[in-house]
């Protein structure tokens, strides 16, 4: 269930005129473009990018990059670029700063095996090095292994599993995983070929089997990256909705505000299942999502970003 709330009819033209309008004069009209660009869907925008184009022989994102500055003008950015070649951009900020994996883990097993080869094409467009080159080259050991198997994996779509496989890939994960003690190779090729609909199927018999959930517990302050890897994969694969709303209880609740999370999700959830993130934020929080948001933001970059949940200030 996504919280953009975009018109059926709006003629690309007008508004990139009316953008056009906003950054003349003293100073550019930053409400213009959070009406415009807040209220408008990936096609929607794609063709204001164009017409705009068109119009004035002039890239609409250098041209906002040039108006705007900071979260504001960083969340715009990611907005208006189509979602294979916004999450090129986050994969690839994500490799370059060395620290912050679980993006890449996102991206490749939260998207649908389609979803994950167009950002792997988009990649390849925009940087001139295939994605998982580019994680190899800045890992090692394990957490190389898991990425790049992540990364590069075309997994099956359905609903079918196999109950016995389920069985005996529990008792692997918990040995490698837990324990500690079985083979990570064998753990790591579980988690990057199998069906989605699969290792749920594993990580439900992991519980029956030992009553627990198989993430309880799995990292703490001594986890080294690989484990921490591992354990974004396993959440991200068995529910990225309650996934979704830790990262972004985690960014808001942290001592100074992670935007880029905040951002990372709203953004990429928007238009497809953002309601559900805050319908499960507000469960668990007792605060509405937008309240939060609008707690430890400010300026446009919190108009922005509540205009993306659905929510006017």
């Amino acid at each position: 269930m996504a919280t953009l709330i975009a018109p059926s009819n709006h003629s690309p033209q007008a508004d990139a005129e009316a953008l056009r309008k906003s950054f003349e004069g003293w100073g550019t009209d930053e409400k213009a473009i959070i009406v415009i660009l807040g209220h408008r869907t990936v096609y929607q925008r794609q063709q204001i990018r164009r017409a705009y184009e068109e119009i004035y022989q002039e890239d609409l994102v250098k041209r906002l990059e040039s108006e705007i500055k900071g979260d504001f003008e960083k969340t715009v950015y990611r907005w208006i670029l189509e979602p294979a070649d916004r999450d090129a951009v986050l994969a690839n900020v994500a490799i370059k700063s060395g620290k912050n994996y679980n993006v890449i883990v996102e991206i490749a097993t939260i998207l649908s095996p389609e979803e994950l080869f167009a950002v792997r094409r988009a990649y390849l467009h925009r940087y001139k090095h295939s994605l998982e080159e580019d994680v190899a080259a800045h890992t090692s050991g394990h957490i190389r292994q898991l990425l790049v198997g992540l990364v590069t994996s075309f997994r099956y779509v359905g609903e079918e599993i196999n109950p016995k496989l389920a069985q005996t890939e529990a008792e692997i994960l918990h040995d490698a995983v837990k324990e500690k003690k079985g083979s990570y190779e064998e753990a790591i090729r579980v988690l990057t070929t199998r069906s989605k609909t699969q290792l749920v199927a594993t990580f439900n018999r992991y519980r029956e089997i030992h009553r627990t959930s198989i993430s309880k517990k799995l990292v703490d302050e001594e986890s080294d990256d690989f484990q921490k890897a591992l354990y974004t994969t396993i959440r991200a694969i068995n529910d990225h909705i309650k996934y979704y709303e830790k990262v972004i209880r985690n960014a808001i609740k942290k001592v100074g505000t992670d935007e880029d999370a905040v951002t990372r999700v709203i953004v990429s959830r928007a238009e497809k299942d953002l309601k559900l993130i805050s319908d499960v934020y507000y469960k668990r929080n007792s605060v509405n999502l937008e309240h939060a948001v609008a707690k430890e933001t400010s300026g446009d970059y919190k108009k922005f970003l509540l205009t993306l949940l659905g929510k006017e200030e």
